[in-house]
């Protein structure tokens, strides 16, 4: 049965005729669903639905906007197994790993919900006598979503969540790769009973899609969650259509273990980070440095724990790490890995795809450990987004904090060191959005922020207070009363 766009508060055939399958990267031969190749004029008519709506939607107090939301998390909790299993289908990683971020989402909307609720307006005293000076928010109007396969339901729970409960209407578009996450996730929202309008979906190519959502004259803010290449993209078009952009795009995050720290909490950190969800985690340790008098002994305990990983089906509860999501994402993670074995670096663990047994019709990378990893190397500069962790030795704590800057990204970064000084050394010294000390890369919490710099990052962070922030202008109200 062929999947439809949601406008308007119905869900409708696509204007275009093409369609596309999404499959099962466990197993290609099985298809999920067949959704339309939505185009530009879906697009229209979902900017036009939310257009039309956003006056009564701002109109609404945020209270009453709170208790529709309130309804919707209430249902999302009766479906939290419903909604892992889509996404295990569709994206691979295991029913864990989806359990764990459907609860990550309810935790996400729940947080931004209240923040939403409170944020309003500001007082602060003023200067003169007779003078009442105030601070409100207000809503910028109809906002893009553009959401990406690997997280793709807590993600749009982190953005659209703050972009309805400041008032304005958004039109959503989840990857292709995990059509199936978004219908389910928009449809709470159909059975919470928002007002038609509100929120949109459409499927379909960036190409096409993404041009009309990033170029539109009423779309007035997009939030946009994937790869540096195709965020770049969406700014330099956004930006002559003087629409804002929030952009959180990719990382090559860097774990750093100093001589001096607990190994096995660093091992078990590095491993976690960089195998969960297959490594395709924007906040996954990419890089592992290790002071050299450690680094052998750190290695094997890594090994240790990357040989006892099942490799598998995610819907198998004993699976430890699932497929990478589709045939295009296993295609580029086997050349960083062959390119990996070209410039030299040494293969301790995978480096390979699975091509026996029943695995072999999936997209089954075995967790690979590249060990003699050089700055030089692409697997130590590009972001590879796979299950792929390159070990470089270092010298000193200061090369390590070299080499921890000494990419174009800084998303995510940690080290793992007993000497609390160098710990705060190294937050003050690299250049990521998300700093940890003894922690694991991709770490994080709602009520704090969420973005990058470099080429992670651009605008305004997500989550927090600024995930508000985002979606609102700024007015400055003075009043004489006397």
């Amino acid at each position: 049965m062929r999947n439809r766009q949601f406008i308007n508060g119905k869900w409708i055939e696509s204007t275009a005729s093409q369609v596309f399958d999404q499959r099962n990267p466990a197993n290609l031969d099985e298809i999920t669903g067949q959704w339309p190749q939505g185009g530009r004029e879906d697009a229209r008519a979902a900017i036009e639905a939310a257009q039309a709506a956003f006056p009564a939607w701002r109109a609404l107090p945020p209270a009453r906007r709170a208790e529709l939301f309130t309804t919707l998390l209430a249902a999302l909790l009766r479906r939290v197994e419903e909604i892992a299993r889509v996404l295990t289908q569709e994206n691979g990683k295991t029913l864990r790993e989806s359990r764990g971020e459907v609860q990550s989402a309810f935790r996400e909307m729940e947080y931004q919900v209240q923040e939403g609720a409170r944020t309003a307006s500001r007082m602060p005293p003023t200067m003169k006598e007779g003078i009442l000076g105030y601070e409100r928010r207000e809503p910028l109007g109809v906002v893009a979503v553009i959401s990406p396969w690997n997280f793709p339901f807590n993600v749009p729970c982190r953005k659209v969540t703050p972009a309805l409960m400041a008032g304005n209407t958004c039109v959503f578009k989840p990857s292709s790769l995990t059509p199936g996450v978004g219908r389910i996730f928009t449809a709470l929202f159909e059975e919470a009973g928002f007002p038609p309008g509100v929120i949109n979906m459409v499927v379909g190519a960036g190409s096409t899609l993404g041009q009309e959502l990033t170029s539109a004259a009423e779309v007035r803010a997009i939030s946009f969650t994937g790869s540096t290449e195709v965020g770049r993209r969406i700014h330099r078009v956004a930006a002559e259509a003087m629409i804002r952009t929030q952009l959180e795009m990719g990382g090559k995050n860097p774990l750093v273990v100093l001589a001096d720290a607990d190994l096995e909490q660093a091992a078990a950190a590095a491993v976690e980070a960089a195998y969960a969800c297959a490594g395709q985690w924007c906040t996954s340790t990419s890089r592992l440095i290790v002071e050299r008098s450690v680094a052998e002994d750190l290695l094997q305990r890594v090994l240790a724990r990357v040989a006892a990983m099942k490799l598998g089906n995610g819907m198998d509860e004993t699976t430890a790490m699932g497929p990478v999501c589709g045939a295009e994402q296993l295609e580029n993670v086997l050349r960083y890995v062959d390119a990996g074995k070209k410039e030299g670096a040494r293969v301790c663990a995978g480096g390979e795809r699975v091509t026996e047994g029943p695995l072999s019709r999936g997209c089954f990378v075995a967790p690979t450990v590249f060990a003699g990893v050089t700055p030089s190397m692409r697997i130590a500069r590009e972001e590879i987004f796979g299950p792929v962790l390159s070990v470089m030795e270092t010298a000193s704590f200061d090369e390590a904090i070299a080499l921890a800057n000494a990419v174009d990204f800084g998303l995510a970064a940690s080290v793992y060191t007993r000497d609390i000084e160098k710990g705060l050394a190294f937050v003050e010294q690299v250049s990521a959005g998300l700093m940890h000390v003894n922690m694991p890369t991709a770490y994080k919490e709602p009520a704090f922020a969420f973005g990058g710099v470099k080429a992670s990052g651009f605008g305004l962070p997500e989550a927090g207070e600024s995930g508000i922030q985002f979606f609102t202008e700024h007015k400055t109200v003075y009043v004489r009363y006397r």
